[in-house]
């Protein structure tokens, strides 16, 4: 069987026309950026124009990089045909496409064996499967300005992930939604324990996963090599060191996977939250930059939060942490990348910092701040805060009427619940049980019209009042009332829900002598009051 070949570079000859057009478009936007700076003395007009060049600029070198991948396809396509016409039959080589020596075949060219993933894991070399997802939710959403991966694995304490993705969508406008992707990517070998977090992530976010904004995957067990039979590093224990070669592994597969999907990634953890508007400044750091040589912008200076890198850039950062996988944490891989890039062994580190700091650029105040306390390494807690966080409003004041409070509930510190009410500062508690209260005596008794209690903040979300109600004390019991009454003469006016409790209490309740907060059951985390709002009836 004869079989004619084209050439790879004519296989590409359309799109790369595409890109050469694309060029000459930059070119022309450009030369029409200096001419109308001559011409016009509007700043603003400018400065926009050249923000548009940056935008195209980056978008070309996004398509050069799909067209690079495209012709590796391509490449591997021919080497395929060319073993299928050696062996006399194209159903042969699809046959040999399913092996795994296959795999292995389509990176050689001749007697020379190219890199590829297959060095790095051996393994992946006796799974027929692949390494495509073993679960997966998308839309398929592509070409946007910026992709967000959110790695996540099911913790034993606690889990931080639904409050981290409604931090990052609470912290993007409508516009900036549509150009933006955010995977989660569910780091476990489990599928079952896989599909009771998609399900739960599917009804908290049915709308953003439907519109594609979120998608939710996660990888194949086969991905992962048998940690048991590798050789453990740095003296960790077992543990620790199966923990971290997995993390490595995991963030290697989510930049694969994200690589193709946007012209920019950013990478957070499960455990944040994020500053309201962090996409819009994000895009002016980026446009800010004098060039575009920079590597890694970094919004957040704590573990593998808040990190920016150019699409294109990816498959590089995911081959060196594949590459020394078992050797080192991935925080530390990260800058050994750094250093094998920029630093010379001829030169002091005074100089090799001075080189990282030209492509690895730090954005202040930090965007992102660490709130988990739990680590996904069972047993192991971490308090860790980044001091260039954003100041966050972490509790809000109010003129409250005249009162003698008392609680129940055992205080962190020297977080008061009287700081709290005088709107110095916040109330926090330790671990509420049922029966534990905070009783607001007023004096003298007042009308209340309405009061309005919020229960954690923005950096512990999940402290929170959980089943718990607002009770009124009148002076004087009514003959009738609105309200369901409780066995000590007060009646319910209200509830916690979702953290926030919010309401009026009806005048034919009369002066009210206390309110009340009491607690129904026991709850797995903390307590805070971050805002007292009690407001009195005006005299009539």
């Amino acid at each position: 069987m004869r079989i004619k070949f084209v050439p790879c570079s004519r296989l590409g000859n359309s799109s790369l026309l595409l890109l050469a057009l694309s060029g000459f478009l930059v070119f022309i936007t450009f030369c029409w950026l200096l001419s109308s700076s001559f011409i016009s003395n509007d700043y603003s007009r400018k400065v926009e124009l050249e923000h548009n060049v940056v935008q195209l600029r980056e978008k070309l070198q996004y398509a050069e990089t799909l067209q690079r991948q495209r012709q590796k396809e391509v490449l591997r396509l021919q080497q395929q045909i060319v073993k299928a016409s050696r062996n006399g039959s194209v159903e042969h080589a699809a046959a040999d496409n399913s092996s795994s020596g296959a795999a292995a075949d389509m990176n050689a060219i001749g007697n020379l064996m190219l890199p590829n993933i297959y060095n790095h894991l051996p393994h992946l070399l006796q799974i027929e499967e692949g390494i495509n997802p073993a679960y997966s939710v998308s839309k398929g959403r592509t070409g946007v300005s910026l992709v967000i991966g959110i790695p996540t694995i099911p913790r034993q304490v606690k889990s931080y992930l639904v409050e981290t993705t409604k931090s990052v969508l609470n912290g993007m406008s409508d516009a900036e939604k549509k150009t933006t992707l955010i995977i989660i990517f569910i780091a476990e070998l489990n599928l079952e324990v896989v599909q009771k977090q998609a399900v739960e992530l599917e009804i908290q976010f049915q709308f953003e996963i439907v519109s594609g904004l979120i998608e939710i995957v996660a990888p194949p067990a086969s991905f992962y090599p048998d940690f048991s039979t590798l050789k453990e590093t740095l003296g960790d224990p077992s543990d620790r060191f199966r923990w971290r070669t997995k993390q490595n592994l995991d963030f290697s597969y989510l930049m694969m996977y994200a690589q193709s999907r946007g012209t920019y990634y950013l990478q957070i953890e499960d455990d944040i939250v994020a500053k309201a508007g962090f996409v819009n400044t994000i895009s002016n750091f980026i446009l800010s930059q004098a060039s575009s040589d920079w590597f890694m912008l970094e919004f957040c200076q704590l573990g593998f939060i808040g990190k920016l890198f150019k699409s294109r850039d990816l498959a590089l950062v995911s081959e060196f942490f594949l590459m020394f996988h078992m050797d080192k944490p991935v925080d530390w891989l990260l800058d050994h990348l750094f250093y094998v890039r920029l630093c010379l062994p001829d030169k002091d580190m005074t100089h090799c910092a001075r080189m990282k700091a030209k492509q690895r650029i730090r954005y202040k105040p930090s965007l992102f701040q660490h709130v988990g306390v739990h680590s996904s390494l069972k047993g192991k807690v971490q308090r860790l805060k980044d001091k260039d966080f954003g100041k966050m409003k972490l509790h809000k004041g109010h003129s409250n009427p005249p009162a003698t409070i008392t609680t129940s509930l055992k205080i962190y510190k020297q977080y008061t619940i009287e700081k709290a009410y005088a709107g110095i500062s916040l109330f926090w508690a330790l671990l509420p049980q049922a029966g534990d209260y905070v009783r607001f005596d007023f004096v003298p008794p007042i009308g209340v019209e309405k009061f309005y209690f919020t229960s954690g903040n923005a950096e512990h979300a999940m402290d929170i009042f959980i089943n718990t109600t607002v009770e009124a004390l009148p002076v004087k019991p009514p003959n009738k009332a609105p309200y369901a009454p409780t066995n000590d003469g007060f009646f319910v006016v209200g509830n916690f829900t979702k953290g926030v409790a919010d309401g009026t209490v009806a005048e034919s309740l009369g002066k009210i002598a206390a309110l009340r907060l009491f607690v129904h059951s026991e709850s797995q985390s903390w307590t805070i009051l971050s805002e007292i709002h009690i407001d009195a009836r005006k005299a009539s």
